[in-house]
């Protein structure tokens, strides 16, 4: 468990936050993998990610080849959800939030730097992700002079944590006030 009823709010917050950043760490953490929900023309998509970093302002960053379906639909419509899941601690969080789709700028260069030798083959491949092939080694190809590195930065307008224990299940929930730049956090009926 993350949490018990004893908790105080603030605790909570802390918490989910150590968790959080401990999944850019560490490659088996569980919210390491995040599934994010957007809209393609009036249709709910799903699909994971991964997270690459958290920052301390509670900003989420990740890779991906610019040529994806998610990029035009975070184009399109930059509100989308994440969903995390711990099995090991039974904790649910889902994040409302607006995400930005950078193709340039210090942040951009920055962790396009980090990415290098052969794990730039995942942002530079010939064919755009999606397309339709006759093999499945056609996909296998890639042009060393091309970059699709594409980074997408998320800010939740909420973090929802629903710890599941038994009858009695705890959730909280923090929301972002841009005003005062803090967290207002509540306890809400699971």
């Amino acid at each position: 468990m993350l949490i018990s009823p004893g908790t105080d709010l603030e605790t909570v917050f802390q918490d989910l936050k150590h968790e959080l950043h401990r999944a850019v760490l560490d490659r088996r953490h569980p919210f390491r993998f995040v599934m994010l929900a957007t809209v393609d023309e009036g249709q709910p998509e799903a699909r994971y990610i991964v997270l690459r970093q958290v920052t301390q302002e509670l900003r989420f960053l990740f890779y991906t080849d610019g040529r994806t379906p998610k990029v035009r639909q975070l184009e399109q419509n930059p509100l989308a959800s994440l969903l995390l899941y711990h099995p090991g601690k039974r904790v649910q969080v889902r994040m409302p939030g607006h995400f930005e789709v950078l193709r340039q700028g210090s942040l951009w260069q920055e962790h396009r730097g980090r990415v290098q030798g052969e794990a730039m083959k995942a942002y530079s491949p010939t064919l755009a992700p999606g397309r339709v092939i006759q093999t499945p080694e056609q996909a296998y190809r890639w042009e060393e002079e091309r970059d699709w590195f594409t980074l997408l930065a998320f800010r939740p307008k909420s973090m929802e944590l629903l710890q599941l224990q038994g009858l009695e299940h705890l959730r909280a929930n923090f929301r972002y006030e841009q005003a005062s730049n803090t967290w207002k956090k509540e306890w809400v009926a699971p």
